[in-house]
């Protein structure tokens, strides 16, 4: 990383705090309090908050640093977030019908493990719309609750690809396969849970529905996947982001993500877009939100290399539940990268924004801290 040993300069005040804390307070609760403002004007409430920190970070403290590692970082998780996207939404899997509890349990945990490989973004996308043409003469609020649970949140912790906030502590310098090989069991585990609750559930919904809706249900059709091609470009995908940790330039593995899902969308036929519903909506709202959350970030993160041993020091009990507390009703991104930056500098303090093999080691060195964020 070009900027991994950039030193952090003088730290900010605790009121440039409030940029980040008020634009995570907009999120949770604009689309609830006042979503028709909220959908209108989250660009520019980001924008200005972003551009607030900005504004302060150059004319007052002088410091470009941590801006410039910020938005490296930022373009980084958005060519992941955004290639993974376009490439898996020009893949539509055709299913309908077959739909009793055992397949149903079945086709979830394809869809945790799928996660790992698309990201739980990407396999949420291409997953939901068969869902719900499998389950659609019985299909109910905890169908939805459950996909949730495995495919979109749960099911990709494994990989830097499967969850964002994995892939910016990849790009802190967290190996690659570090969550695969201690957190398995884990995934399991909990993944096994919420399958064996979710059976009972749909067992009883089963058998509660009539003959006919069974007979529909059990019904054997066709099973197809159209966009075979997007496949490759998934490989390429996670090669560039294998190669970014192995010390390629940032602007390569990037650009080859980003190449991967133009030509994937020049090369897709439409209707399969169409099928599935495909709009850069939804990744648009990522790009100007994330924008925002990188932006105020720089903050809390350089004040935590600054001062984390004023702190005192959370027990690992501590670090899993205030993650999970603050992940519930925020967003797990900037919940990971600051009690990661936390965690790393009462191991060892930095003098760096971005220490990548001082981050190695304390993966290595304090696995059950990092497995507790």
């Amino acid at each position: 990383m070009v900027l991994a040993i950039m030193d952090m300069g003088a730290p900010p005040p605790l009121w440039l705090l409030a940029p980040f804390a008020l634009l995570i307070l907009c999120i949770a609760l604009g689309p609830l309090l006042a979503p028709h403002i909220w959908h209108r004007r989250y660009p520019l409430i980001s924008l200005t908050l972003a551009l607030g920190v900005v504004a302060y970070y150059l004319g007052i403290l002088q410091n470009h640093a941590p801006l410039l590692a910020s938005l490296e970082e930022y373009i980084s998780f958005l060519s992941l977030i955004g290639s993974l996207f376009v490439v898996s939404g020009g893949i539509r899997i055709g299913v309908a019908g077959e739909a009793t509890p055992f397949r149903n349990v079945i086709f979830l945990m394809i869809g945790g493990i799928l996660a790992n490989l698309l990201g739980t973004t990407g396999a949420a996308m291409l997953l939901i719309r068969p869902w719900i043409r499998m389950n659609r003469y019985r299909i109910t609020g905890y169908h939805i609750v459950f996909f949730i649970f495995v495919v979109a949140n749960v099911g990709g912790c494994l990989t830097p690809i499967g969850d964002p906030p994995l892939f910016l502590g990849y790009l802190r310098g967290v190996p690659f396969f570090w969550t695969l090989q201690h957190l398995w069991l884990e995934w399991i585990f909990v993944i096994g849970l919420i399958l064996t609750v979710f059976y009972f559930f749909d067992r009883r919904n089963f058998a509660r529905a009539s003959i006919t809706i069974q007979e529909k249900e059990t019904a054997h059709e066709s099973f197809q996947i159209e966009g075979w091609k997007n496949a490759f470009f998934l490989g390429v995908i996670l090669l560039a982001v294998l190669i970014r940790g192995w010390g390629t330039p940032w602007f390569v593995s990037d650009g080859i993500m980003g190449m991967a899902a133009l030509v994937s969308y020049r090369l897709t036929s439409p209707s399969i877009r169409q099928k599935n519903g495909f709009s850069l909506e939804p990744l648009l709202e990522v790009a100007w939100l994330f924008f925002g959350i990188f932006a105020t970030l720089v903050p809390v993160i350089h004040l935590l290399t600054s001062s984390a041993h004023g702190l005192g020091r959370p027990t690992n009990l501590q670090y899993y539940w205030m993650t999970g507390s603050l992940s519930a009703f925020l967003d797990n991104a900037p919940t990971y990268l600051t009690f990661l930056t936390l965690a790393l500098n009462l191991h060892e303090p930095v003098l760096h924004l971005f220490d990548q093999p001082e981050v190695a080691r304390f993966a290595v060195e304090d696995p059950a801290t990092l497995a507790a964020i």
